[in-house]
């Protein structure tokens, strides 16, 4: 069998629904685990009717999601059904967990039940305010860990409404935390052989990309707000309007990078002016620059901007919408624009590539998203659990699968 990444070996079990929990599951299985999906039968995981495009009745957001996975029915409500849970777990490394705190011990499938089968699980929870703390108990969304981790307090533009980037963010940061945090304790269960309990927090994890907001609050009392296109103090680094109207990206806020826009400019004056002289400079007369680099960018197109600061040195570039991000000759050449064959509709879709690439073992899409829900069910239960079709059978009978 041919190596499908890194993980190749590795097998993960996923419950749970939506975002965060599915898409660290994601994850390990870009890298090549063996990730086999967990759907009550009968209530099938909401993200297979997400998306914004339509085609046959079938939406999209589940093909990416859902990739490389193979999918179950089970209902872990059930006593034969949390059996079969558990000798999955013996023949699992991770459990990937995205329910509010509490479920899975309500269900007698908290983590000591696991490690009672296989004191090598590792247990991965995502929730909204993590496992533990006065409001672990509450359901959690992306919106509201958003704002309530600070995070959305800082977008938009100063003295106007938070908006919220048109994404689930925060949903997709716990999701890289968790799948992080399986990898940090699968190489840990290599010097122990234990396993152990990621807790992954929708809040924590948008805290957790904040910079130095903290210390600056804590050392200077500076409650950091929203500053529009541009970061505060950061410049130039902004978007200015180019002679056919579209904006281009400029960020020369280094020394050395700075210099080079000047000359590019033609203004070479501008690196050893005091009032630019260097970054705290720069950042105290930062409206005053950025009118001077908008009016050069304003006579010229878009493209001439670009190609004559990349030249120079400059870090410059467009703000693409999907429609051209699909056709960027380096994102095709990276292969992060990838075919996925979707049983639904007998096409292929086009998705996200794998991220990050690696040298020697790198990830790979090998499926869309699972058609129907309980595909893998006789794959999975007769050639992993080694039961019988009649046991199948007994146990659809009951409402199990």
């Amino acid at each position: 069998m041919s190596v499908t990444g890194p993980l190749d070996g590795i097998r993960v079990i996923e419950v749970g629904t939506l975002i965060s929990g599915p898409f660290a599951g994601r994850l390990l299985g870009d890298m090549g685990a063996e990730v086999v999906k967990i759907e009550p039968p009968g209530a099938p995981d909401p993200l297979r009717t997400w998306g914004q495009a339509e085609l046959d009745g079938h939406r999209f957001f589940w093909t990416v999601h859902a990739r490389n996975k193979k999918a179950v029915t089970l209902d872990l409500r059930k006593a034969a059904g949390r059996e079969l849970f558990l000798e999955l777990v013996e023949r699992s490394d991770i459990v990937v967990e995205n329910f509010r705190p509490g479920t899975l011990e309500k269900w007698n499938l908290g983590y000591d039940v696991l490690r009672e089968r296989n004191r090598g699980v590792i247990l991965v929870r995502v929730s909204g305010y993590g496992q533990t703390g006065p409001e672990a108990h509450k359901a959690g969304y992306a919106s509201v860990a958003e704002a309530a981790s600070g995070l959305r307090h800082m977008n938009g533009f100063p003295g106007g409404p938070p908006p919220r980037l048109a994404l689930s963010l925060g949903d997709s940061l716990a999701g890289m935390f968790a799948a992080q945090g399986a990898l940090a304790a699968l190489y840990r269960r290599t010097v122990t052989g234990e396993g152990q309990v990621v807790d992954a927090a929708l809040t924590e994890a948008c805290l957790a990309v904040q910079e130095s907001t903290i210390p600056d609050y804590d050392v200077g009392g500076v409650v950091r707000g929203p500053s529009g296109t541009r970061l505060e103090g950061i410049a130039p680094s902004n978007i200015y309007r180019s002679a056919d109207g579209s904006w281009v990206v400029i960020a020369a806020n280094q020394d050395t990078v700075f210099r080079r826009l000047c000359e590019a400019m033609g203004r070479p004056e501008l690196a050893t002016d005091e009032r630019f002289a260097d970054h705290g400079a720069r950042g105290r007369n930062q409206d005053e620059l950025d009118k001077i680099i908008g009016d050069w960018a304003a006579d010229r197109q878009p493209h001439d901007i670009i190609e004559t600061l990349s030249a120079a040195g400059v870090i410059a570039g467009p703000i693409n919408t999907v429609a051209e991000v699909v056709s960027d000759p380096q994102l095709r050449a990276r292969g992060m624009l990838v075919e996925h064959w979707d049983e639904r509709v007998e096409r292929s879709v086009l998705g996200p590539g794998v991220v990050p690439v690696l040298s020697d073992t790198p990830g790979t899409v090998r499926s869309a998203g699972p058609a129907v829900p309980g595909r893998h069910n006789d794959e999975i239960y007769r050639g992993l659990l080694g039961k019988s079709a009649d046991e199948l059978d007994a146990l659809r009978a009951e409402g199990v699968l």
